[in-house]
């Protein structure tokens, strides 16, 4: 559900509105479509209630390997999930802005426009932090997996990874580069997500680490 819901709130709905180059045609974009905008709004903070419930299984999963690093990660997450959010705030300020507000009649529609292209500037840097946060749960998740013996080793390494990944991406970003790593970072989830699905737990494995930490 998270990835479905990501990929169209975060990725699909923007491409479709926004242009960084032109807060005219961006501001023309939201007005027309301020339902599809909002309906990418809300995608996104579905997206993040679920994730926070995904951290809780995997917490309730992987806390018989260690406890202390299994709440380590639902910390991270919880961190990332309320930064992105919170962050929303900036795509909700542009729709106001262009709202034709009497309040606001004080400014020039190209005035607006501009202010309206830059909170949504803003919440692309927002998003950004969060990643940082986003790659950092990834640690203590991969360390959890590597060490389980009842998930592949090779998915823990590869989480590991892709925290290095985000983390370098987000901090690229933040001091004015671009990304280094890009979509390659996402691997490691991938499979991870991929291998729950498919082939899931060694649940005797599970149930002996469970009967050890008891």
């Amino acid at each position: 559900m998270v990835v479905p819901l990501g990929i169209f709130g975060s990725m699909y709905v923007p491409s479709k509105l926004i242009v960084f180059g032109n807060a005219a045609t961006t501001a023309k974009n939201l007005i027309a479509s301020e339902a599809l905008f909002r309906l990418g709004i809300a995608s996104d903070l579905l997206a993040g209630i679920v994730m926070l419930l995904v951290v809780l299984v995997l917490y309730g999963l992987l806390k018989p390997v260690n406890r202390n690093i299994a709440l380590l990660m639902v910390i991270f997450l919880l961190a990332g999930v309320s930064i992105g959010m919170l962050n929303k705030l900036n795509q909700l300020a542009a729709l106001l802005l262009l709202s034709g507000a009497n309040d606001l009649t004080v400014f020039t529609t190209v005035q607006l426009q501009a202010l309206a292209l830059q909170f949504l500037r803003l919440h692309n840097q927002g998003s950004t932090i969060a990643y940082v946060f986003f790659g950092l749960w990834l640690f203590p998740l991969g360390y959890l997996v590597f060490k389980s013996g009842f998930l592949p080793r090779i998915l823990g390494i590869l989480l590991i990874v892709a925290c290095f990944g985000f983390v370098i991406d987000s901090f690229a970003i933040l001091l004015g580069s671009r990304e280094i790593i890009g979509p390659f970072a996402s691997a490691g989830e991938v499979l991870f997500l991929l291998w729950l699905l498919i082939k899931g737990v060694n649940v005797e494995q599970w149930e002996k680490r469970a009967l050890e930490s008891a």
